[in-house]
């Protein structure tokens, strides 16, 4: 694809396609939903890892940022396109191997699309726990569809209050996106400044009273319990480190989120520099979130003690599971309490309380509707680019791709369903950190095969080494940490991550006849460069099996 065809597409967008609408302000703005993830998974991390978990979160998101230079570059290169770091780095690996494209593609999509039924369905019971009493007949009733214990202990399909109020969620979320990106984005401001209020509160408040006690923050060794269930410090042994990097893996999936902010480069008026700033300050906004808002947090409530110990019946099976305090609780691993205590790190009594309450609700909603935007998106751009079905192409008069709009939509109110959210959590993370491998090594292999081609930011070498060097970090704690959350948890998820392969079959062979697209035959071809072909060689797929061989070494070193 020559430059100047890249610059009429810039200008002269065809009609019944994305529309150029927003500037960085508006990308930030939606990519501001991406802070209120860390209510996802910070109760499960500090109950997993133990005292460590605030320093899991400030590693994980300087992990995040470094890696957000390379998307930024990979993002310039394509400013005609929209579906994010995924789409861009499809580009790279699809002369490799055609395979290899449509899974980065499909395992980004598998990784943000879930943000919408764990999101809507943490903000329904937020909603309940305001409106009712924990034991109130709509909080405890529950009709079971299908068991999946076979799967993980104690998951199944349910609907109860939390799927329908849930799904109500989702519609209005669809509703807000059905206007076009330039609708969401001014929707988004607004809920984004009542949103990251609260957040910003929760972080900053308890460091200016002094309720964060040093004490809640160490010692610095990971979690452990005796014999009779009590918390004790654990060692820094081979079981240590295999919570230290289940911790890191889980984070990741919140903390490496603000790279949806390259999602809409086809959608910027002036893409050579909104990518790179959108993503900038966007990052710049997950340090401070990521950073205070867990201080905050394991700094008040402490990690907690055994309060009750379980009961364990003659054969030695746990009937009743032991109760603990603090961030121990069951509700805070859930996130279902999750909101409750932080409004209580306020102090403000019952309508203050009440109060962060629905605001966290609104930043539930932030994180929904960027994951809507975004993930649409990257199946609207895959179905351009012939990795997925054609239906998935459409775009209504505003601009918005409502077909992978209802995708998404249908996709996730089967996952609403399921009985645990942090298993769901831990799945799509298996893809994520699989997207990652393969996008941050796109960014060598492009420098490598398009050399002349115009880049709006060039990131330093040593950024784009060190992003490939995290790309093996990731995968390494994917291979060690990921069980730590559900003991098939890595095979799930490369299961689901496969599952793209007859999709892509389907579509390729079958609806296009073995041909991609014009426009992405211009992407792959490179006809401005005349032999450029596949410059990298053997490179490429001595990196998929080097990466291939850290996650075997981590998961047999990995001790749970």
């Amino acid at each position: 694809m020559s430059i100047t065809a890249t610059n009429e597409a810039v200008a002269a967008p065809e009609a019944g396609s994305l529309q150029r609408k927003i500037s960085w302000t508006g990308a930030f703005w939606i990519a501001s939903g991406v802070p209120a993830l860390v209510l996802f998974s910070i109760g499960a991390i500090g109950a997993t890892v133990g005292a460590p978990a605030w320093f899991v979160w400030i590693l994980s998101i300087i992990f995040g940022f470094i890696q957000a230079f390379s998307y930024a570059e990979i993002a310039g290169l394509f400013p005609h396109k929209s579906g994010g770091a995924s789409v861009y780095g499809a580009i790279a690996w699809v002369r490799y191997g055609k395979l290899l494209a449509p899974f980065s593609v499909w395992c980004n999509w598998l990784a943000w699309s879930p943000v919408l039924s764990i999101g809507s369905g943490l903000a329904a019971g937020y909603v309940l726990s305001i409106l009712f009493a924990p034991d109130a007949a709509i909080n405890t009733w529950q009709l079971t569809l299908v068991d999946l214990g076979w799967l993980k202990a104690g998951l199944a399909l349910r609907i109860n209050a939390t799927f329908l109020l849930g799904a109500v969620l989702l519609l209005v979320a669809f509703a807000i996106q059905h206007r076009g990106i330039s609708q969401t984005a001014k929707v988004q401001v607004i809920l984004g400044v009542v949103a990251l209020l609260p957040l910003i509160l929760i972080g900053l408040v308890p460091l200016i009273t002094g309720d964060v006690l040093a004490a809640n923050l160490g010692p610095f060794a990971p979690l452990a319990k005796d014999e009779a269930g009590k918390v004790i410090a654990g060692e820094w042994n081979m079981a240590g480190l295999t919570l230290m990097a289940g911790g890191l893996f889980i984070a990741a999936w919140s903390t490496y989120g603000f790279e949806t902010a390259v999602c809409y480069t086809r959608e910027f008026r002036d893409p050579k520099t909104d990518t790179f700033k959108a993503i900038l300050y966007s990052g710049l906004l997950c340090i401070f979130v990521f950073t205070i808002v867990p201080i905050s947090f394991q700094g008040v409530l402490g990690l907690g003690q055994l309060v009750t110990p379980a009961v364990v019946d003659a054969s030695g099976t746990v009937t009743t599971p032991a109760v603990y305090s603090g961030i121990l609780s069951a509700d805070i691993y859930s996130g279902m309490g999750v909101a409750s205590a932080m409004a209580d790190m306020i102090k403000g009594g019952p309508i203050v309380h009440t109060v962060i309450v629905v605001m966290l609700i609104l930043a539930l909603m932030l994180a929904i509707i960027t994951s809507m935007a975004g993930s649409s998106r990257t199946l609207y751009q895959a179905s351009v680019d012939g990795w997925l079905p054609k239906y998935l192409s459409h775009v209504n008069e505003n601009g918005a791709p409502t077909r992978a709009m209802w995708t998404d939509l249908g996709f996730n109110l089967i996952l609403l369903m399921m009985s645990d959210y942090v298993f769901i959590l831990a799945i799509s993370n298996v893809c994520y950190i699989l997207f990652n491998f393969l996008n941050l090594n796109s960014a060598w292999m492009h420098r490598i095969d398009r050399p002349t081609w115009e880049r709006p930011f060039k990131a330093p070498v040593w950024l784009i080494g060190m992003g490939t060097v995290l790309a093996y970090v990731n995968l390494f704690l994917l291979g060690m940490g990921a069980d730590i959350w559900g003991a098939g948890t890595l095979v799930t998820g490369l299961i689901v991550s496969a599952a793209i392969i007859p999709v892509f079959l389907f579509r390729h062979y079958v609806t296009d006849k073995g041909q991609f697209p014009a426009a992405m035959m211009e992407d792959m071809h490179l006809k401005a460069e005349p032999g450029a072909g596949t410059r990298a060689g053997m490179l490429p797929y001595l990196a998929l099996a080097a990466g291939a061989v850290v996650i075997i070494v981590a998961r047999s070193i990995a001790v749970y």
